[in-house]
């Protein structure tokens, strides 16, 4: 295995992976406070990819300049989302909540595909590249990169230092506790779940300045934001973020192996087994 080659394909697949993390962090952000596993994950990652463009298209907003858009897009509609689908069924078995982000999931798909068709669509965005040596650093990842550091940090500020954070802790603690302590959960939950859409889109749309998509986009990513929770640890957001770089790594490294490209999906899902198998609670924890 040439050297050279192995240090720019693990240098891109650490950059992809940063993405990966952030819209992993979405889904387990939802499940670690509502224990709710969302299905409508991988369609809203596509809504993302489509909302940036047709900001662009219509608007002529430079993807960038429209991502805060998307970010508040998601976070109403992640809200309208879970008072219309999840909000009744809360408190049923997981299988109900199940089927209520599944219909979700098939309504985003149909209506997308009535909407857009299933036909190619890409962003044209161009911000240079970065040589070293062997390894080219495109700006679209570099910036992409940099945007989910910041967005993992605002995060983590959100739910550690300010009143509304630590009310989402609170209630993915202990939800009868923390009503009796006067917090309103089913805000908290809404707010939760808001917010979750919103990582997720946010994802979508830094991920369609990179590569081409469809609305049926989402599915290949939702696939692999389950197999980065369960590595990084079910509910801890921060787990999903560094789960999302080590797939990363995994699958750069993995595209220059002797292997064909096709044994990739093999691979992730053979370490998701393993990860269940050894250490059920990820490797780096559960919230």
């Amino acid at each position: 295995m040439n050297i050279d080659a192995l240090s720019a394909s693990a240098v891109d697949g650490l950059m992809i992976g940063f993405i990966y993390g952030l819209a992993a962090m979405g889904l387990t952000l939802i499940f670690g406070v509502m224990r709710v596993i969302n299905l409508a994950h991988g369609p809203v990652i596509a809504v993302g990819m489509f909302a940036v463009l047709l900001l662009g298209q219509n608007l002529g907003l430079n993807p960038y300049i429209a991502l805060p858009i998307v970010l508040l897009l998601g976070l109403a509609s992640g809200i309208a989302m879970y008072f219309i689908a999840v909000h009744r069924v809360i408190n049923a078995p997981e299988l109900t909540t199940l089927l209520a982000t599944f219909s979700v999931n098939l309504m985003i798909v149909g209506i997308g595909t009535v909407l857009f068709t299933t036909s190619p669509r890409a962003l044209s965005v161009d911000l240079g590249s970065v040589q070293a040596g062997a390894v080219t650093v495109l700006g679209t990842k570099a910036v992409a990169v940099l945007i989910a550091i910041v967005a993992t940090a605002g995060l983590y500020y959100f739910l550690y230092r300010t009143r509304a954070g630590k009310s989402i802790r609170a209630v993915a603690n202990n939800r009868s506790a923390a009503e009796l302590m006067g917090i309103d959960s089913t805000w908290v939950l809404a707010l939760s779940f808001g917010i979750g859409i919103a990582l997720a889109m946010g994802s979508g749309s830094l991920l369609a300045t990179m590569f081409s998509f469809t609305i049926l986009s989402g599915t290949v990513y939702e696939v692999k934001s389950f197999i980065i929770v369960v590595l990084g640890g079910l509910g801890n957001p921060f787990g999903a973020l560094l789960g999302g770089i080590v797939i990363g790594l995994l699958e750069g490294i993995a595209t220059i192996s002797p292997l064909p490209v096709g044994w990739v999906p093999v691979i992730e899902f053979g370490v998701f087994v393993l990860i269940l198998l050894v250490r059920p609670t990820g490797l780096f924890g559960a919230r």
